[in-house]
Parts: structure tokens; C-alpha cells; sequence
């Protein structure tokens, strides 16, 4: 079981990584122009568009996709882990 959950995480993070790279970069970048005052040679409001999906015209599903990608990514992470094992503990020996 824990060989397909890392199969399944493994392709999940492939096509996640991306988005999730760009929303970070973006958010951040955005913040630093924003409420800093820094300048990276990009306007905040286009750094905005991209962050959210706007650019591709993704605006409406980009949110949607990402967070079903993260909860993928969580779900087979912590199936992996082994928190939610089936066996009881056996008690120990005086």
C-alpha cells in the first residue's frame, strides 16, 4: 500500500510543483514591491496577475486545482508516515 501512495505522491508533486513554485515566488515578490518599497524591474499588479492565475486565463479554476494538488499531496504524506497504522501495540513486559 505505502509503494502506491509514494507513486501517487511522486506524480502529484511533479505536476504541483510548478504552480506552487510560481505562487510562492510571485507572492512574494508582489509583498516585497508592495509594502517594502523594493524594485525587481516588475509592477506588483502584474506580479498579482500571475499569482493568481490571470495571465493564463485561469483566474476561476488555478485556486481550485492547487488546492486539490496540496491535498493530494497531504493525504498520501500522511498515509506514508505511518501515524494511521492498523496494529495494536503490544504492552510491555515487567
Amino acid at each position: 500500500m505505502k509503494r502506491a501512495f509514494r507513486k501517487y505522491h511522486r506524480a502529484i508533486a511533479l505536476i504541483t510543483a510548478i504552480p506552487i513554485f510560481l505562487i510562492v515566488l510571485t507572492g512574494m515578490a508582489a509583498t516585497f514591491i508592495r509594502e517594502w518599497g523594493l524594485n525587481f524591474g516588475l509592477s506588483a499588479s502584474w506580479l498579482i496577475k500571475l499569482h493568481t492565475g490571470e495571465v493564463f486565463h485561469l483566474e476561476a479554476i488555478y485556486p481550485i486545482l492547487n488546492g486539490v494538488g496540496l491535498i493530494g499531496l497531504l493525504v498520501t504524506g500522511l498515509s506514508m508516515s505511518g501515524m494511521f497504522g492498523c496494529k495494536p501495540r503490544k504492552p510491555i513486559p515487567n
